[in-house]
C-alpha cells in the first residue's frame, strides 16, 4: 500500500494504540486481569442516575428522536454548552460564555486539534513545538503531531517521600522556554502518575507562559469539578490565556465520546471549525445525557460524593496491598493524589519494564509499561524511564488484589 506521509506517521506501532488494542482484548473476555488501561469504574450509584436521565429523555416529546435524528452545530449541543458556561461561572465567577466553550469527539480528539494549532510548521517558515514542563505525561500525546520533532519535555524534581512514596515536581530552576515553544501542557490530575500540581505550579506556569505569549493547556479530565477525582486542595483556574480540557469519560460516560474545551473566544471558534472539518459535529448523546446534570449543579454533587470518594477508597486500598506483597523490595510509589492509577518506581530494575510488561501479560495481568509516558523525551536516554509502571485501581476489588498478588510476586523474582 503506497501511503502518504501521513498515513506513515499514523498507522506506526504507538503506545496508545498498544493500550486500546489490549484493553479491547482484556473486556471482549478471557481471564485477563485489566490493571492496565483507562477505563473508569462502572459506579453502581452513577450508572443509576444515568439510567434515570436516559428514562426521562425517553420519556420526553420527541427527546429520544431528536438525540438521536439531529445533528448539532459544529461547536456542539448549544443547550449543554450555554448550561456549562452559566455554571462554571456562577461557581467559580469564571468571565466565560457559551463562545468560549466548543464540544469534541472526546479528549484525545481535542488534543489532536489543540496541539497542531499551536504547535508544527507556521507560516513564516519556523516549526513550533509543544512543552510538557513535568513529563511524566500521558501516553495519548505522544502521536498526535501532524509532523515530527513536535513535542519537547523537561525531567521532573523527584521528592521522595516518607512510607515509600514519592512526589514529580516542575523543576522551575532548570526550566527553559524557547522562542520554538507554541504552548505548554500539563495535566492534573495526571495520567499516569496521580500528581496533582499545586496551586502555585499552576498560577508560576500561567505567569511563564504569559510572559513567553504562548497558552497554557491544561488537561482537566480527572480534575474538578468533574469528575473531581482529586484526593488533595486544588483549585480550578482559568483565564484568558488557559485552555483548560475536560472530558465526560471519567465522569462514567467514556463511550460517548465528548470532550469539552474552555479556552478564549477565538480559540474556541477555531476547535469549532475543525470539528466542521473532520466530522461536521461532535456526537451529542453525551453532552445531552449530562445536560440537566449540569442546569442543576448535580454533576458536582455527584462527583464530589460518589465519585470522588470511590476512588479515593480504591486508592488507599490498592496501596496498601502492594505495600504488604511488596514489602521488602526496592520499590517506591508516587504519592496518589487523583486519577485512577498508581505509579510503582522500582528502583534499579534488573530488566526493562518493557520485559516486565510482558511477562505479566502472559501471567494474565495487564499492566502499562512506564516508558510510553514520556512524550518529548523518545531520543533521551533516562534509567527512570524503563523502571516504572502503571496499575489502575478502577476495576473490581477482587479483580485488583489478585493482579497486585501476581505483579508482587513477578517482581520478587526479578530481584531475585
Amino acid at each position: 500500500m503506497n501511503l502518504s506521509k501521513f498515513g506513515e506517521k499514523f498507522t506506526r506501532k504507538a503506545g496508545i494504540t498498544q493500550l486500546m488494542d489490549d484493553l479491547g482484548s482484556a473486556m471482549a473476555g478471557g481471564d485477563m486481569l485489566m490493571l492496565g488501561g483507562g477505563n473508569p469504574a462502572h459506579i453502581p450509584a452513577v450508572q443509576d442516575r444515568f439510567r434515570r436521565r436516559m428514562e426521562e429523555i425517553l420519556a420526553e416529546p420527541l427527546g429520544f428522536e431528536t438525540m438521536i435524528g439531529n445533528y448539532d452545530g459544529s461547536r456542539g449541543n448549544e443547550a449543554f454548552i450555554e448550561a456549562l458556561a452559566g455554571m462554571l461561572h456562577d461557581t467559580f465567577g469564571w468571565d466565560i460564555t457559551a463562545k468560549n466553550i466548543a464540544l469534541t469527539n472526546g479528549s484525545q480528539n481535542a488534543f489532536f486539534c489543540l496541539f497542531n494549532l499551536f504547535a508544527g510548521d507556521m507560516p513564516d517558515g519556523s516549526k513550533k513545538k509543544i512543552l510538557f514542563p513535568l513529563t511524566l505525561e500521558y501516553i495519548g500525546y505522544g502521536d498526535v503531531g501532524l509532523t515530527d520533532d513536535f513535542l519537547t519535555a523537561r525531567l521532573p524534581h523527584i521528592e521522595l517521600l516518607d512510607d515509600g512514596l514519592f512526589k514529580y515536581h516542575v523543576d522551575f530552576e532548570s526550566l527553559d522556554i524557547g522562542d520554538d515553544v507554541g504552548a505548554i501542557c500539563v495535566s492534573r490530575p495526571t495520567n499516569p502518575t496521580g500528581n496533582v500540581l499545586t496551586d502555585d505550579e499552576i498560577i508560576h506556569l500561567d505567569a511563564i507562559a504569559r510572559e513567553k505569549g504562548i497558552p497554557l493547556i491544561i488537561d482537566n479530565a480527572y480534575g474538578t469539578p468533574f469528575p473531581d477525582i482529586i484526593y488533595t486542595e486544588a483549585q480550578p483556574i482559568w483565564n484568558e490565556n488557559t485552555v483548560v480540557c475536560m472530558s465526560l469519560s471519567k465522569f462514567g460516560l467514556p463511550n460517548l465520546r465528548t470532550g469539552i474545551v474552555i479556552a478564549r473566544e477565538e480559540i474556541a471558534a477555531a476547535i469549532a471549525d475543525i470539528n466542521g472539518v473532520m466530522h461536521l459535529a461532535p456526537g451529542g448523546i453525551g453532552a445531552r445525557m449530562a445536560l440537566d446534570l449540569v442546569r442543576s449543579g448535580e454533576i458536582m454533587q455527584i462527583s464530589r460524593e460518589i465519585v470522588q470518594p470511590f476512588y479515593e477508597r480504591k486508592a488507599r486500598r490498592t496501596l496498601d496491598l502492594f505495600r504488604t506483597e511488596l514489602d521488602g523490595l526496592p520499590c517506591r510509589i508516587h504519592k496518589p493524589e487523583g486519577a485512577i492509577f498508581l505509579w510503582l518506581w522500582f528502583q534499579d530494575l534488573p530488566y526493562p519494564c518493557e520485559r516486565l510488561y510482558e511477562e505479566l501479560k502472559q501471567r494474565n495481568t495487564l499492566v502499562i509499561p512506564g516508558h510510553h509516558f514520556f512524550p518529548g523525551l523518545e531520543n533521551e536516554y533516562w534509567q527512570h524511564k524503563h523502571e516504572c509502571i502503571r496499575v489502575t485501581y478502577a476495576q473490581d476489588d477482587a479483580i485488583v488484589e489478585e493482579g497486585v498478588k501476581v505483579i508482587a510476586d513477578q517482581v520478587r523474582k526479578l530481584y531475585g
